[in-house]
């Protein structure tokens, strides 16, 4: 057995080789940190507005972003389940607009683009932060770390 991603496109516009791109990446990611067998997580792509929404009901912030990760594990360790149950992570949003968006400013492609956002919103739902300089430092250098092994890089 291995980890379950369920990916959930609400756009309908994101095509077959980025959803395939992002279930191989965050397989890859779990491999990379070492994740046990039977963990879950889902990956929804939304448009601005609708993360935008999501963004204002559970973070009380009124614009759009580009990735939000809700950890349904926050502060527990990852533990190897004994039964059949899975490990459920949590979820991973992705607004594919902002992902258009950020790849032109960047001048990279939108598959890194959304390599980087779903790495991000995964590394997230395994506690990883960047809120002081130190936690951020660390979770940047293991996010690219990912995508370098990964051969998604700049």
């Amino acid at each position: 057995m291995s980890a379950v991603i369920d990916l959930i496109d609400e756009t309908e516009m994101m095509l077959p080789e980025h959803a395939t791109l992002l279930k191989d990446l965050l397989h890859h990611a779990f491999l990379y940190e070492n994740i046990p067998e039977g963990a879950e997580l889902s990956v929804t792509i939304m448009d601005n507005d609708s993360i935008q929404a999501v963004n204002r009901e559970y973070r009380g912030i009124d614009k759009s972003t580009d990735v939000i990760s809700f950890a349904l594990n926050e502060n527990e360790e990852i533990i190897q389940i004994e039964q059949e149950m899975p490990d459920l992570l949590g979820d991973i949003i992705i607004s594919l607009d902002k992902a258009q968006e950020q790849a032109e400013e960047y001048g990279h492609s939108l598959k890194r683009e959304l390599g980087f956002l779903a790495v991000h919103g995964f590394l997230h739902l395994l506690g990883y932060t960047h809120e002081q300089e130190d936690a951020e430092k660390e979770m940047f250098e293991r996010q690219e770390s990912i995508l370098k092994d990964y051969g998604l890089e700049r």
